[in-house]
């Protein structure tokens, strides 16, 4: 009687380790796959799953959320050869357990891998000003290669967001430059414009004036007054010394139009008969 209780524990305690041993028990949001003799046999959902013991091992249990990978900072050339690190950060799911496994060694060292090349790739199509205006479209070209790329890995890549392009301090000083130099040259331009339209405004207000000259010379004299003005109330002022004489025929010259009376042109000498004429007789 007591060796048939002891046979019947012995089995109960028996089933009871087998059981525990053969269950496993997945997560919720999780994937595993079984190996049976180290061959693929199934893979294992969420919940309580039960195996063969010594038989069965689970080689990789995985989650099936999206996970989220960086790019650390990576050297780049542009299509008109600016050094320049980008990185980016990815979005991917795995699809396919089994592929993701059996079909690739690493599948995050791969798709890194595959992110940097792809990346490089398509800065190298781009010049410098497109690559930051055009970063959705980078965006978009990248999840469609990178989409395709990875289904036979059982993975899709759901989004990628480049998040930074940045330039050497080489490179950023000669922008600087170019860009100070362009904006210099659009104001000198905008400048001669301004200048060139407001001397058509005035030649077309004079047109139909009778004192047209009158004005003209009134306004070329204030405009002398003006710069004499500022020159006298620049940090940078000279001190200039004239001839006083001077100075007021310059004015009177201003602001009489030029219109001087010329020299009489009959001088002493200048009278070529008077010179050959000989003189009286006695």
């Amino acid at each position: 009687m007591d060796a048939l209780f002891y046979i019947i524990v012995s089995l109960v305690v028996g089933s009871s380790s087998m059981l525990l041993t053969s269950m496993r028990i997945v997560n919720e949001g999780n994937e595993a796959l079984v190996e049976r003799l180290g061959r693929y046999h199934t893979k294992l959902s969420a919940g309580v799953n039960f195996v063969l013991p010594f038989l069965d091992s689970i080689v990789v249990e995985e989650t099936t959320r999206e996970k989220v990978l960086g790019i650390e900072p990576q050297n780049a050339i542009s299509k008109d050869n600016v050094s320049l690190k980008i990185d980016a950060v990815i979005y991917w799911q795995i699809l396919d357990l089994e592929k993701a496994f059996y079909a690739v060694e690493d599948i995050k060292d791969a798709i890194e891998n595959l992110v940097v090349t792809t990346l490089r790739s398509e800065i190298g199509q781009l010049d410098l000003d497109e690559t930051y205006s055009s970063r959705e479209s980078i965006n978009r070209k990248l999840l469609h290669q990178l989409d395709e790329a990875t289904g036979n890995w059982g993975v899709k890549v759901t989004r990628i967001e480049v998040r930074e392009i940045a330039l050497s301090k080489t490179v950023m000083d000669s922008l600087e430059v170019e860009r100070a130099a362009e904006s210099k040259k659009k104001a000198a331009i905008l400048e001669t414009q301004g200048t060139v339209q407001s001397i058509q405004m005035i030649s077309e207000a004079l047109q139909n004036q009778p004192n047209a000259q009158e004005v003209l010379t009134y306004l070329i004299a204030q405009r002398y007054v003006d710069a004499n003005e500022k020159l006298g109330t620049s940090p940078n002022a000279k001190v200039l010394f004239m001839d006083p004489k001077s100075l007021h025929e310059a004015m009177n010259d201003l602001m009489s139009g030029g219109d001087r009376p010329a020299p009489n042109s009959n001088s002493n000498g200048s009278n070529g008969s008077n010179q050959n004429s000989s003189p009286p007789s006695a």
